[in-house]
């Protein structure tokens, strides 16, 4: 198990850091009072904690950071390795972003106006500053370059792939409001006007070998796998985690079916993380209506 200690000024991004480092697949705990440091890692150790890593936040409201120095030598003995990863910024910014913000920073009080309390609260958190094994100022980074910067220095790795859904519809009952992308397909053959196709699906042979043999259905699906091809990842880049491709044809039996089984297939041999539903799709079996995903 690693732990990484999460602190910093107020307004700074701890909280930032600790959403991205918890995306990273560790497991976060917020405002853990110091004087508990050696303790928990102790029972987290002997208890043998699932996730390989655990982050804990601590800031300018616990109390005994002056202690911190003889904590961190007593989480040495052990054997835990750790990490101290301290978030800052310059006075001028922190204060614009409490003034645009509105939020109240932890230490303001009727007798000490903002300056003073960022002052006061970076004087009570030096002592875990200057044991920092990572050290960033926020003043001039965004949101995603702080990630970025965090997924650098701390050397964690997205532990999670992207979970891509592929779903088929049918317009003519509504359009899938939560999908991502929503492509329509009924520009392409149908085959409900097809003699012995009607009743059959886009999972039955005889309707795939009709769509297999016709260039523009398989041009529609090369175009849809290069499309998609390019932008999954951009979405796992930016920290998404769910990824909806909707399907539609007209009826939602037939050519969106077929599509979303094709991606599909394709799309399961790069990655274990992904589903293929139709929403349209039922069968009848001994006079009982049932849904069909899979």
């Amino acid at each position: 198990m690693k732990l990484i200690i999460v602190s910093g000024l107020s307004g700074a991004g701890k909280t930032i850091a600790l959403h991205s480092l918890e995306d990273m697949g560790a497991y976060c705990i917020d405002n853990l009072p110091v004087g508990l440091l050696p303790a928990f890692a102790e029972q987290a150790d002997q208890l043998g904690i699932i996730h390989e890593c655990v982050v804990l936040g601590i800031d300018a409201r616990t109390t005994a950071l002056h202690d911190m120095p003889v904590l961190l030598k007593r989480l040495q003995r052990t054997k835990v390795p750790y990490q101290v990863l301290f978030l800052e910024a310059d006075e001028a910014v922190l204060i614009k972003r409490f003034n645009e913000t509105r939020r109240k920073h932890p230490l303001t009080t009727q007798n000490l106006p903002l300056a003073e309390a960022i002052q006061r609260e970076r004087q009570l958190l030096e002592p875990l500053a200057r044991h920092s094994e990572v050290r960033i100022n926020t003043s001039f980074l965004s949101v995603h370059q702080l990630r970025d910067m965090i997924s650098l220095r701390v050397g964690l790795c997205q532990t999670q792939s992207l979970s891509l859904l592929i779903q088929s519809f049918g317009f003519k009952h509504g359009i899938l409001n939560e999908a991502n992308f929503v492509f329509d397909v009924r520009c392409l053959p149908n085959p409900y006007w097809e003699s012995g196709l009607r009743n059959l699906t886009g999972r039955d042979k005889a309707v795939i070998n009709f769509l297999q043999n016709d260039p523009k259905v398989q041009q529609m699906r090369d175009d849809l796998i290069n499309f998609l091809e390019n932008w999954i990842p951009r979405f796992a880049a930016d920290n998404h985690q769910y990824l909806t491709v909707a399907i539609g044809c007209t009826g939602g039996q037939h050519r969106s079916v077929y599509l979303a089984e094709q991606l599909g297939q394709h799309f399961k041999r790069e990655s274990d993380n992904v589903l293929v539903r139709h929403r349209e799709l039922s069968v009848i079996r001994n006079g009982e209506l049932l849904m069909v995903n899979c």
